[in-house]
Order: structure tokens, then C-alpha cells, then sequence
């Protein structure tokens, strides 16, 4: 029987999270036990495409490329760099965490880490209208002067009381670039790290050249659109809750841990689901199982092995 290929979305939470301060030694210690809950699925002779956001890391990557403009006159770097440098920088830890622990439990298959592009519409409206959240989370009076001093655009923090963070310009996915490459080596048995921080956003010009785009794209939205691509089975976006919630935080909340893909559309078209936090994960959801995937499932990393946590989407429930 063919083994299963699924893709693997690593939340910010996966890496750096909200009460730290994001060295590399806690980077790292929060990157080594996500990916120890992937070994069920690699004992379970899953062949794996892992992605993974970038949105505190692309952020700091700004303010210190700020303060080397301010400090030292050098010339700035654009988003899509920002990018390209997280991808480098957190790809890097993800493989040799991974290395590591696959040696110690045994476990013999080839890590790689592709720095990839991703193709975008140039036209796309959502690049005036940003909305990405990157970078740390700042109280109002921080946010109103660095909105002053730089021109950035805040919005509140939806799991932060009082905080705010910088947005950018999100324009929708539509391709990835070495999208045959990666399926074939996924379903050789490579764990292939791609995507990262939703992927480097590119589009292509009128003599069918590659260009860069300022914004950063959707790690989830991403995340779907390589499924569909490489013809994934599933995929695992691996966030801090250990289900959808209906209703979320509210008192009618509610727990949906089995959804086909017409109650799941009803739900998001009613609003049930907050738009600055499972929205975009459910819309990837239903992207991918609508272009053949066999199933989604959103839940907390720890809770992977556990089948009884984790809300599963499919066509149509059983």
C-alpha cells in the first residue's frame, strides 16, 4: 500500500511563544518538542511535508534591519528579504532538531530545507489592505509612535488584551516554485521543510520573469495550496487549541471535532470563527479538501497522537 503524504503547518507557537523573548535556546527547546510529536505519524510510515510560520521572527528581522538603517546608514532590506531570511534561519533549526531526534529514536530519513518562492497575483487587492500580523505585540502608546516614526499600519491583538501588532500586505497564494521537486522527494521518504513563513511572495512579469512583491503570505493559506500541489493526503495545521471551537471564548462555546465540508463553510459564512485567528486555518482547510485532499485536521501539537483531540474536516462526514 502507498504511504500517505501529508503536510505539516507549524504555528508561531511551534517556535517562539508569546511570554518569551525569543533567543535561540528557546527557539529552539520550543521547535525540539513540536517536532517530537511528529514521530507517530513518521513511525507510522507518513511521509511528511513540513511548513511553518515566521511572523515574530519577520518581524524582528524588520527592527533590526531598522536599527542598521538608523544606527549604521545601511541600505534596508524589502519584505520579501525579511522572508527569504526567516525561511533560511527557521528551516535551519527545524532540520537539525529533526535530525537529532529522529537519530535518537532510531529513525533513518533524509531532511531537507528548500528556500522557496511563492507566485502571487501583482493585482491582488489584498496588497493594499494589509493585514498579516508580524513581530512582537506592543501596548497602544508603542504602536501609535512607531506608526509615527516609520508609517506602519497596527491592529489590536486578538488573543492579547491591550496589544497591538504591526500588519503587512497578505496576497493569496496560487503556485510555489519546485512544486514536482518536492513531491517527488516527499514521497521517496525525504521530510522536506518548504513554504516557511507562507513562502516567498514573487509574482511574474510580462516576460515571464520572476520579481519580488512586498507582503507576507498566509502560512496556512500556503500550507493548503502545496497540499494540492504535491496531491497530499492530509493535512495537520498545528495550533495552541486542541480543537475548533465554535463561538470561541464566548458562552455558547462549542466544540467541533468532526465537520463535513458544508457545515464547516456554513459556520465560517456565520461568523463563528474569528477572522484574526482560526478563519484563515478553517479557509485552508476547506481549500485543500475541496481540491481532493482526504481530510484536515487543526489541533495542538502535543495532542497529535492523541486521536481523541483534534478537529478532523472531510468531504463529507461519516
Amino acid at each position: 500500500m502507498d504511504k500517505k503524504l501529508a503536510v505539516v503547518a507549524l504555528g508561531g507557537n511551534a517556535i517562539l511563544r508569546g511570554d518569551q523573548k525569543g533567543t535561540m535556546a528557546e527557539q529552539n527547546q520550543n521547535i525540539r518538542e513540536t517536532l517530537e510529536n511528529l514521530i507517530y505519524l513518521i513511525r507510522d510510515s507518513y511521509n511528511l511535508i513540513i511548513t511553518h510560520g515566521n511572523g515574530p521572527q519577520v518581524g524582528n528581522i524588520l527592527l533590526s534591519d531598522d536599527a542598521g538603517v538608523k544606527m549604521y546608514g545601511l541600505p534596508p532590506m524589502s519584505l520579501d528579504m525579511c522572508v527569504a531570511y526567516s525561511q533560511g534561519q527557521i528551516g535551519y533549526m527545524i532540520e537539525r532538531n529533526l535530525r537529532n531526534i529522529l537519530k535518537e529514536h532510531d529513525l533513518s530519513r533524509h531532511v531537507v530545507s528548500m528556500i522557496s518562492q511563492v507566485v502571487v497575483d501583482q493585482h491582488d487587492p489584498a496588497l493594499q489592505n494589509p493585514t498579516k500580523r508580524v513581530g512582537k505585540i506592543y501596548t497602544k502608546e508603542e504602536a501609535d509612535r512607531l506608526q509615527a516614526e516609520h508609517g506602519w499600519v497596527f491592529k489590536e491583538e486578538i488573543k492579547v488584551d491591550g496589544g497591538w501588532r504591526r500588519v503587512v500586505p497578505s496576497p493569496a497564494p496560487i503556485d510555489f516554485k519546485n512544486a514536482s521537486l518536492v513531491e517527488r522527494m516527499a514521497r521517496a521518504g525525504s521530510i522536506v521543510i518548504t513554504g516557511g513563513g507562507g513562502g516567498i511572495p514573487v509574482y511574474i512579469d510580462q516576460e515571464g520573469l520572476l520579481q519580488p512583491i512586498e507582503g507576507v503570505i498566509d502560512k496556512d493559506l500556503a500550507s493548503a495550496m502545496i497540499g494540492v500541489r504535491v496531491k497530499a493526503d492530509e493535512l495537520y495545521i498545528l495550533t495552541d487549541v486542541p480543537y475548533i471551537y465554535k463561538d470561541y471564548r464566548k458562552p455558547t462555546q462549542e466544540i467541533l471535532e468532526f465537520l463535513d465540508y458544508a457545515d464547516t463553510v456554513k459556520y465560517l459564512e456565520a461568523g463563528m470563527f474569528g477572522e484574526g485567528s482560526m478563519a484563515p486555518k478553517i479557509r485552508a482547510c476547506l481549500h485543500f479538501i475541496k481540491n481532493g485532499g482526504q481530510k484536515s485536521v487543526i489541533t495542538e501539537a502535543t495532542k497529535l497522537e492523541d486521536r481523541r483531540y483534534g478537529s478532523k474536516i472531510t468531504m463529507e462526514y461519516d
